[in-house]
């Protein structure tokens, strides 16, 4: 701890905050914070916004979307680095994903809201600090919405990019990204289509060896992506527009290395001494499969209010890895398939009704659908091929599918009271119902269930560069049904579902002048519930144990007249949970977030630019002596802009340091030894990567 705070004030700070600065200054409306286009300085909370450009610089060391937003936003944890986002909490709790307002979570806890979307179709980045009570179930810890690239007035506007990233490793050890858009309209219609193709090879530790597959959760090795956007807006009249806006996203994987297992054929399990070897072949794949359509309506001028309407539509199968499960006689393979289905409606309103005081209202309404399957495998085939080969035997229910209906009105009121005191008060009343279909003997059945969320701020604007702000709100979770109900004994008649409601409190402040702009808040979030997940079947359990997470998150941005900036982020947070003598003890490893800080100084003089930074993740260690490791790593960017378009070299962890990543040392505590040793889940960081990037605008 005494290091990260060191480090974090000694050079303290953030890119995001400046990105957010600057686009005050230029008077840019954000969402995330209110639902409706506002002003940050207007936003009563530590709001965070990530630019084109910022993401960029990121992405072009080689990181992906996740791993990029963990190094730039305070309080979001760094990323697990593999498919799966588990465990990349804000502010130590669950964060809500949307795409253009769409959420991309569900009921079912799959974690894979960042294998979503390729950075090329990204304009900016959103993100709300801490739980709201604005966009119902999921947002404990916060918002992160993603703002897609739209088209604009001229054109044809074309853009491409190509990029590959390698260690040098072996022939193998390289990813191709390549990107293609093209924009443009008129006064009355404008366009965007934007496709993006990333095809990754093997990646490779700092001993330069063969990073092992995450069998849990399924990694991003020999994958094969494809992200294809496309948006039509259209200005109806002076107070109307209507925007259009689809996508397709395929992420799976597409090679023939897999692990291979010597001892697979033993008469008790023995998943010792397994290598990866070429001969991998299986009935069903790791991959992620997303369809996703959406329309939004804006009346600026609907009974002397602004109205906007959207509707949507999202589809998504997740697939896993073929996984082993221990029987009688050896251990069986069996994969799932995953599939949600998500449509709704949202209304909203927003109104003037003087000079000082303002009223948004609304209602939503969705429904999610969800069913899941499993492949198990021949065991025979299985055996003589030490798990590279892998048919299909049969295929089952995994888990009980289930429906969940919700109906949700909303209301938020803001006063000006003084030119700098504004304070603001809302509500959200949400009714769901939940059916459960019958499962294996099982039988379903039908609950229900409300949550009210309260919310209430003050933010006093000082009128020389400073704010600060007082904030309480609330959000809410709901316990996974699908692994809740799917084991025996378990049903829906005797354990109705209820949400797990989340209360935050919060101080903030922030400033912006002349050469350094800062933003930081300190909070305590607090629930009487939690969720934990049983090692044996992996099910979950919702237990009456209070659990709290608080702490302060801040950025700072220095700037010198010679074009040198210096800055990094900051997140101190500390997750509890009491225990049954009422005492207060460390939260699981599996669960609580770590500690974190970024550091960076750069050069640009508008041609070239040079950027070094470093990450810094803070050891942890539970009561029960569960212990996650820390590591520190650094990055480089250099850029220059030719007449040609610009060219960048990124190195990502450029002192070559090897790590067990934070998600591989919670997984090894998840399936370990139940599943197998420790050494199968335990996912590596990759070593030192050069990647090399083309991009121009024509």
């Amino acid at each position: 701890m005494k290091k990260t705070l060191t480090l974090g004030l000694a050079v303290a700070a953030g890119s995001a905050t400046m990105t957010l600065q600057a686009q005050e200054e230029q008077g840019t409306m954000v969402v995330v914070g209110s639902r409706t286009p506002t002003q940050i300085s207007q936003i009563p909370g530590a709001v965070w916004v990530i630019e084109k450009e910022d993401l960029q610089q990121q992405i072009e060391t080689g990181a992906d979307l996740k791993t990029a937003l963990g190094k730039l936003v305070p309080g979001l944890d760094m990323a697990p680095q593999g498919r799966t986002n588990y465990g990349q909490n804000l502010r130590g709790r669950s964060v809500q994903v949307l795409i253009d307002g769409v959420s991309l979570n569900s009921s079912r806890g799959i974690s894979r809201q960042f294998d979503s979307i390729d950075p090329f179709n990204i304009e900016r980045i959103e993100v709300l600090s801490g739980a709201s009570s604005l966009y119902g179930g999921g947002a404990t810890g916060g918002i992160i919405n993603i703002i897609t690239r739209k088209g604009d007035v001229g054109g044809p506007n074309w853009r491409t990019e190509v990029a590959a990233t390698s260690g040098f490793n072996r022939s193998d050890d390289l990813d191709k990204r390549i990107g293609q858009s093209v924009s443009g309209g008129n006064e009355r219609v404008q366009g965007y289509l934007g496709v993006a193709y990333q095809d990754n090879g093997r990646h490779f530790d700092a001993n330069g060896d063969e990073i092992f597959p995450d069998i849990a959760q399924t990694d991003l090795q020999d994958n094969r992506s494809i992200d294809v956007l496309g948006n039509l807006t259209f200005n109806l009249d002076a107070n109307q527009t209507l925007e259009l806006g689809a996508q397709l996203f395929r992420s799976g994987y597409e090679g023939d290395r897999g692990v291979y297992f010597p001892n697979l054929d033993a008469a008790t399990p023995d998943l010792n001494d397994a290598e990866i070897r070429d001969g991998y072949r299986s009935d069903r794949d790791p991959a992620t499969d997303r369809k996703m359509v959406n329309a939004q309506y804006h009346h600026g001028n609907l009974l002397g209010q602004n109205f906007y309407l959207q509707v949507f539509h999202r589809e998504e199968e997740a697939s896993f890895q073929a996984f082993p499960y221990p029987v009688a006689g050896g251990s069986e393979f069996r994969v799932s398939k995953q599939n949600t289905k998500l449509s709704g409606i949202k209304t909203l309103f927003d109104a003037q009704l003087s000079d000082s005081i303002g009223l948004t209202y609304g209602l939503d309404l969705d429904r999610e659908k969800f069913d899941a399957s499993q492949m198990i495998f021949d065991k025979s085939v299985s055996d003589a091929t030490g798990g590279l080969v892998q048919e299909r035997a049969s295929v089952e229910p995994r888990y009980p599918g289930y429906q969940v209906d919700s109906i949700a009105a909303f209301a938020q009121g803001n006063w000006q009271v003084t030119n700098g005191l504004k304070l603001s008060a809302g509500m959200r009343r949400q009714h769901t119902d939940v059916e459960v279909d019958d499962f294996k003997g099982i039988p379903g059945g039908e609950n229900d269930y409300d949550a009210t969320l309260l919310n209430a701020s003050a933010l006093y604007d000082h009128g020389n560069g400073h704010q600060n702000w007082l904030r309480y709100s609330q959000g809410f979770e709901l316990p996974d049904p699908a692994k809740y109900y799917g084991r025996a004994g378990i049903t829906v008649a005797d354990n109705p579902l209820s949400a797990i409601e989340t209360d935050q409190v919060e101080l903030g402040w922030r400033y912006r002048g002349g050469n350094w702009m800062a933003q930081t808040a300190a909070y305590y979030a607090w629930s009487d519930k939690a969720l934990e997940i049983n090692s044996g079947d992996l099910s979950i359990d919702v237990i009456d144990e209070k659990k709290r997470d608080y702490g302060v998150e801040g950025a700072l941005t220095l700037y010198f007249d010679n074009g040198i900036e210096t800055g990094g982020t900051l997140h101190l947070v500390r997750s509890e949970q009491e225990n049954a003598d009422g005492a207060w003890e460390k939260r699981d490893a599996r669960y609580a977030s770590l500690s974190s800080a970024t550091a960076f100084v750069g050069w640009t003089d508008y041609v070239r630019s040079a950027r070094l930074q470093a990450n810094h993740v803070v050891d942890l260690e539970d009561d029960n002596d569960r212990k996650i490791d820390g590591f520190t790593t650094l990055d480089l960017t250099l850029s220059q802009q030719t007449d040609v378009g610009k060219f960048s070299l990124g190195v990502q962890n450029l002192l070559n340091e090897q790590y067990s990543t934070v998600w591989g040392q919670r997984a090894a505590m998840f399936y370990s030894p139940y599943y197998g040793p420790e050494y199968l889940y335990d996912y590596q960081g990759r070593g030192r990567t050069y990647t090399l990037t083309w991009s121009a605008a024509y």
